[in-house]
């Protein structure tokens, strides 16, 4: 296939477009936490998966991801010793996540890649927390789409085929960006094309990614947006 056959570019976003890991670590030093600020970003991004499993599983009823989030912060805090917090600063705290800093290539890449593309969110973030992301840190979207719309998280079918659905596109007139190789797989299963970023820094100072190799399974492999948008002419 060439950059041509595809339409629409679908992004992952916590960690292929935001730096959550740095973002979270530079709040929580702001606020004065007595923790390793690294290490409760780590922590508090690890209760994710499992959240998100307990909505699959039934054991919760479908959950948007500021919930999820909230949750998660709950035992953080437990497990970090934290119990002087009010109800108002746990939610100031819980909203780190909706201004979330872009990494230093982002804005101009998408900026690049929308002159060609139609560029989208395709994220487990709930469309509340995109909306103000993308506000804060100025991301140009052309359209928001979220687990929320689908009422299905990522790597659920549903959501790679609900923005194929969404545009009245084949899937492989639609390519998924992430920095995240099972996401990727989950979107080349679905007949989507496919583009791995590499984020070498996504979880901070203190873990060296051992996963930013090719993999022969994605159409595209990049440094970061830049890189991509010069791999798709978006540069000229």
């Amino acid at each position: 296939m060439t950059h041509s056959d595809f339409k629409v570019l679908a992004f992952d976003v916590f960690g292929t477009v935001v730096d959550w890991h740095g973002s979270i670590a530079k709040e929580i030093v702001a606020l004065g936490l007595p923790v390793d600020p690294n290490a409760f970003a780590s922590v508090w991004r690890s209760g994710y998966q499992p959240a998100m499993a307990r909505v699959r599983s039934g054991e919760l009823p479908w959950t948007k991801i500021d919930d999820l989030h909230r949750m998660t912060l709950e035992q953080t805090l437990l497990t970090f010793g934290i119990d002087f917090l009010s109800e108002e600063q746990k939610k100031s705290l819980n909203l780190i996540w909706h201004r979330l800093a872009p990494w230093p290539d982002t804005v101009d890449g998408l900026q690049k890649l929308k002159t060609k593309f139609t560029i989208v969110t395709l994220s487990n973030g709930n469309l509340g927390l995109l909306s103000d992301m993308a506000k804060n840190a100025g991301l140009p979207w052309d359209l928001i789409l979220s687990a929320e719309v689908f009422r299905h998280y990522k790597p659920d079918p549903e959501t790679y085929l609900g923005v194929c659905e969404i545009f009245d596109l084949k899937p492989d007139q639609v390519m998924l960006v992430a920095s995240h190789k099972d996401d990727l797989l989950a979107a080349h299963r679905c007949g989507l094309g496919t583009a791995f970023i590499e984020r070498p820094d996504e979880f901070g100072p203190h873990h060296q990614r051992a996963d930013l190799g090719r993999d022969p399974i994605n159409t595209y492999h990049a440094k970061n947006f830049l890189d991509l948008a010069n791999q798709l002419g978006c540069l000229s």
